[in-house]
């Protein structure tokens, strides 16, 4: 993934494609085509006429909303943001 030059290098970018946002969730591009088809991940940004692009924060709330193993329900971070 080529960063911008003006980009600082503590500035994450917001929008990345599809091998930067497979890599960032530990799966190969396939798979992540895959669950994008599954509806399991967003749709892409459009950047211009055929340019893609993925919002982290929307893989981000999408991770969130993954299935448990197991079934359960993953609440035991609940109490931390209780303190």
């Amino acid at each position: 993934m080529k960063r911008q030059a003006a980009l600082p290098p503590t500035l994450a970018p917001r929008l990345v494609g599809e091998a930067a946002v497979a890599a960032y969730l530990n799966v190969s591009p396939n798979t992540f085509r895959r669950m994008v088809d599954e509806g399991r991940m967003p749709r892409p940004k459009m950047l211009g006429d055929r340019r893609k692009a993925w919002d982290l924060r929307q893989i981000d709330l999408a991770v969130d909303e993954l299935p448990v193993d197991g079934g359960a329900s993953d609440d035991s971070w609940n109490d931390v943001d209780a303190a």
